[in-house]
């Protein structure tokens, strides 16, 4: 159990890696538009690093208890069996097209700014393979009719 506890703590380092993927977002920005329309490979070095950093915060939000929902919003998704599906699907979609898309750029794609890109891409779809897991596991801790099922056998 302590060790469970424990996982569930490191989970929290999801928080200040967001802040760090969002700092690289708007750290173009920063420099002024003048700096940016000369330098175009700052904006795409800078979204490298902010898809690094949020498939690696989102590799570490898997890592939260799946028996407990974040808040009732979540909850009412994941409780109900078609609503729940629907999420699951949508996150499969989108965990395959992410993953996809950066095969492509890495493979297929001579521009060396999209290549260079490719990588931040690929972290993040590897994250998000993490946390499709992570939602069918609350998905079926959750979800109202296996718990009524269970409870009638």
């Amino acid at each position: 159990m302590k060790v469970k506890s424990a996982f569930q703590i490191i989970s929290y380092l999801q928080y200040p890696l967001m802040l760090l993927a969002l700092f690289f977002v708007i750290k173009p920005y920063l420099n002024g538009l003048d700096n940016f329309k000369n330098n175009l490979d700052i904006l795409f070095l800078n979204y490298n690093k902010a898809l690094i950093f949020l498939g690696l915060a989102i590799s570490f939000s898997t890592l939260q208890d799946t028996t407990k929902t974040q808040n009732n919003f979540s909850k009412k998704i994941w409780i109900n069996p078609k609503k729940g599906k629907v999420m699951i699907l949508l996150l499969t979609l989108i965990t395959f097209s992410t993953l996809a898309l950066g095969i492509f750029l890495y493979f297929f794609v001579s521009n060396n700014k999209l290549n260079e890109l490719s990588f931040g891409v690929i972290v993040l779809g590897i994250g998000l393979i993490g946390f499709l897991k992570t939602a069918i596991e609350v998905f079926e801790n959750h979800r109202i009719d296996k718990k009524t099922n269970a409870n009638n056998i």
